[in-house]
């Protein structure tokens, strides 16, 4: 695939994942430009992958073919109005990673300009173990979804969604659900304690208890997770009796309501923005 020139608006945790992944893979870091107002961010980048950094949203809009806009939503409305006001965006595809604007509304904050991918990548992205959600309006043409499909797969796997209201069950199950992992893992991690193993051993055995559950269903695609539950689940032993005191405790009913307070809130955060 023909290499183009990214830019990145925001330097922040997100976009040097994203830059990272995609040096690491072979991308030309010549073909990379961040700006941010500050310049520790910036110095860190070009000094770690050899991108060009500028102080200037412009200068690095005018040096991209494909906009990245990673600045924090609440700043996203005038970043974009800069942007149209002081140069021109035709023939650039510009590319969403902010949570809770949809694409409608990043086409309006862009002068109904309609060449937008949004994205929803997740934290793990920083270890090219991320999931991103994708979704474009169909003003935007297959070659290009497919640039910004393989810009992403550089940090993990990605997912197109046929609707942009898809994305906030993306964020439910993917963007938000790593810090679900850490609160189960650091519940078990305080339990373990409590019963009587030292920090440092609990979360190790419970650090690797997860990591290798999670390869097992990555190594498994064929088989369903309720099914590979139950076969690590012997009727009357340890096991099952853990996990029926989790469904009497309605664990199912728990996550259900966790998850749907995700969507909530990404669809208030859509209306306030």
């Amino acid at each position: 695939m023909q290499a183009r020139k990214l830019s990145f608006i925001g330097a922040g945790n997100m976009p040097r994942s994203i830059i990272s992944g995609l040096v690491n893979g072979g991308y030309d870091p010549k073909l990379i430009t961040a700006s941010n107002p500050s310049t520790p961010k910036l110095e860190a980048l070009a000094n770690d992958f050899g991108i060009n950094t500028t102080q200037s949203n412009i200068e690095a809009c005018e040096a991209g073919d494909v906009i990245i806009l990673s600045v924090k939503p609440q700043i996203m409305a005038p970043t974009c109005a800069d942007l149209i006001q002081k140069t021109s965006i035709d023939g650039k595809i510009m590319v969403s990673i902010a949570a809770g604007i949809t694409t409608d509304r990043i086409i309006e904050m862009l002068g109904n300009y309609n060449q937008v991918v949004r994205t929803m990548p997740n934290t793990p992205s920083s270890l090219s173990k991320g999931m991103t959600g994708l979704y474009a309006p169909d003003s935007v043409t297959q070659v290009d979804r497919d640039f910004v499909g393989h810009v992403m797969d550089h940090v993990g796997k990605t997912l197109w969604v046929e609707k942009d209201s898809q994305i906030n069950i993306v964020i439910a199950a993917a963007g938000s659900s790593p810090a679900y992992f850490f609160l189960f893992a650091q519940a078990m991690q305080d339990e373990a304690i409590q019963m009587g193993l030292s920090s440092d051993d609990a979360r190790v055995l419970v650090q690797q208890a997860m990591l290798g559950s999670a390869e097992m269903i990555c190594h498994n695609p064929d088989l369903e997770l309720s099914e590979l539950r139950t076969q690590v689940t012997s009727k009357g032993g340890t096991t099952h009796a853990a996990i029926t005191a989790f469904q009497e405790n309605n664990l199912e009913a728990i996550v259900s309501k966790a998850m749907q307070a995700a969507v909530a809130r990404a669809v208030k955060m859509s209306s306030d923005l």
